[in-house]
């Protein structure tokens, strides 16, 4: 087992409160979305529903559809159809985890056996895609041609992010570059469609529109660092996985790139037979750890989305001061700060 530490003695304690805040604000409309959510994952086919609640009544804030629920609240709006579009917004995310266990033979998703551990690859791929499908129809009867031309071009670009990740899994070549670019597909994609289509339904001009698809977007690039970090730092109850999985599975993160740049020939040697060769043995864990602090990796990868922060942050100072806007603001913090 590998000696687990802090990320920074100096990090401030986060605002444990700042999510739930958020979450309390739009509590109506997401009881709504809760429901939406169940009566739509219903099927015929009695494996449908009993795998997709599994994964959803998994735990877990629901964080993307609240950002589409508070985007809209931030907007003004006060209609009823950003509800079911936050329930497509769950959908699809919901069908991204499916297929992402599936692809990294992961045994744990929050804590507790993944669905393709306890169901089958099979079936959760498939699920996974009956959930899409689902998302589309909600999209239809939405009525909004805006919402699903930036949901359907999110999807499409989250699926080219789980090909880019395929294509550097094991290659200590990766830059930060192409790591940014897969992140950026894989996870904030999803983040940015979901906070702009609060400002799309509510029929706000272009510059909001686009204030908001920063703010997401730049808001899943510091949540996915900050992710990739805690693979290596926090204890497993909080982080609802292994510790290590990412080294296991030779998946090229923030902290490798960075900790390979810096290391000598010797290191970059390890590196390359434990991330590369996947040959791994007692102690392997436990050494890429400390190459990551002797390097900063993990310290240097958090102030990396904290720069994220900074630029999620600037994205909503044209909407004038509220509840929500405060509380957007201070779930960026508690996205950077957190330790699990």
């Amino acid at each position: 087992m590998a000696t687990v530490t802090t990320l920074d003695p100096k990090r401030r304690k986060p605002d444990t409160n700042a999510l739930d805040t958020l979450v309390a604000l739009v509590a109506e409309d997401l009881a709504d979305v809760n429901d939406i959510i169940v009566n739509r994952m219903q099927s015929p086919v009695a494996l449908i529903p009993q795998l997709a609640g599994y994964l959803i009544a998994s735990g877990g804030k629901r964080l993307r559809p609240v950002l589409t629920l508070a985007a809209a609240k931030l907007c003004g709006y006060q209609g009823e159809t950003h509800k079911p579009l936050a329930a497509c917004v769950e959908f699809i995310h919901t069908a991204t985890l499916l297929h992402d266990d599936v692809v990294d033979e992961s045994d744990l998703r929050r804590g507790q056996a993944s669905a393709n551990a306890v169901f089958g690859n099979k079936s959760s791929v498939l699920v996974g895609d009956f959930l899409f499908s689902r998302a589309f129809q909600v999209m239809v009867e939405a009525g909004s041609l805006d919402v699903l031309r930036i949901l359907s071009n999110a999807s499409a670009v989250i699926s080219e992010g789980e090909v880019l990740q395929l294509i550097t899994q094991n290659d200590t070549a990766t830059s930060e570059e192409a790591y940014l670019e897969v992140i950026k597909a894989k996870t904030a994609e999803l983040f940015a469609a979901a906070c702009r289509i609060g400002a799309v339904v509510a029929g706000r001009p272009a510059t909001e529109e686009d204030a908001l698809r920063s703010y997401g977007m730049n808001l899943g690039i510091a949540f996915q660092l900050v992710d990739d970090v805690l693979d290596y730092s926090a204890a497993q109850a909080r982080l609802g996985k292994n510790i290590g999985d990412d080294f296991r599975e030779g998946k090229i993160t923030l902290p490798i790139v960075l900790a390979f740049r810096r290391g000598d020939d010797e290191e970059r040697a390890f590196w390359r037979r434990t991330m590369e060769d996947l040959d791994q043995g007692d102690g392997d864990l436990e050494r890429a750890i400390a190459l990551m602090a002797k390097h900063n990796a993990l310290h240097d990868s958090v102030e990396r989305a904290r720069h994220y922060v900074s630029v999620a942050r600037d994205a909503l100072g044209l909407f004038p001061a509220s509840p929500v806007k405060r509380a957007l603001l201070d779930v960026l913090e508690f996205v950077v700060d957190r330790d699990y």
